[in-house]
């Protein structure tokens, strides 16, 4: 079974109703390697149909992080970017001042989550996360070095 029909099948037995516009969503989604924004998903699937409109898509993209069958992450200048989980575990270091974006090991939140787990029974959902900072040439070409 594709990726895509494995999101609508967990929509369908959690009672949602899957609609053309909904499918045509989790498709685009599910069907691009990295991440989308939603008005890029609105682009593609406009492409296919015109009985659908912005407002459809970020609900349904609500609803698949809702699910935990997507993830949601900030990027820089506040640019909002999603992923099926299927995308996996991931890191994004982005430099606040030239918006560079390096992909970090998501191994190194292993220890994160373990210690908020053990200090605050909070059970931290890691999978897709970014973290501002400076890069190395901005470091070195701020006046304060950092």
């Amino acid at each position: 079974m594709s990726h895509c029909h494995t999101l609508i099948q967990n929509l369908r037995q959690n009672g949602y109703r899957i609609t053309p516009q909904r499918e045509m969503i989790i498709e685009s989604l599910a069907h691009q390697p990295g991440h989308q924004t939603a008005e890029q998903v609105f682009d593609q699937v406009k492409t296919r149909t015109r009985s659908v409109n912005i407002a459809t898509i970020y609900r349904t993209l609500d609803l698949l992080v809702s699910q935990g069958l997507a993830t949601r992450t900030s990027l820089c200048e506040g640019e909002v970017v999603y992923a099926t989980r299927q995308h996996g575990p991931h890191i994004h270091l982005v430099c606040r001042q030239c918006g560079c974006l390096i992909n970090a090991d998501s191994g190194l939140m292993v220890g994160v989550s373990d210690q908020l787990q053990a200090l605050y029974g909070f059970d931290a959902d890691l999978q897709h996360i970014s973290i501002t900072g400076l890069c190395t040439a901005c470091q070195h070409n701020s006046p304060q070095g950092g």
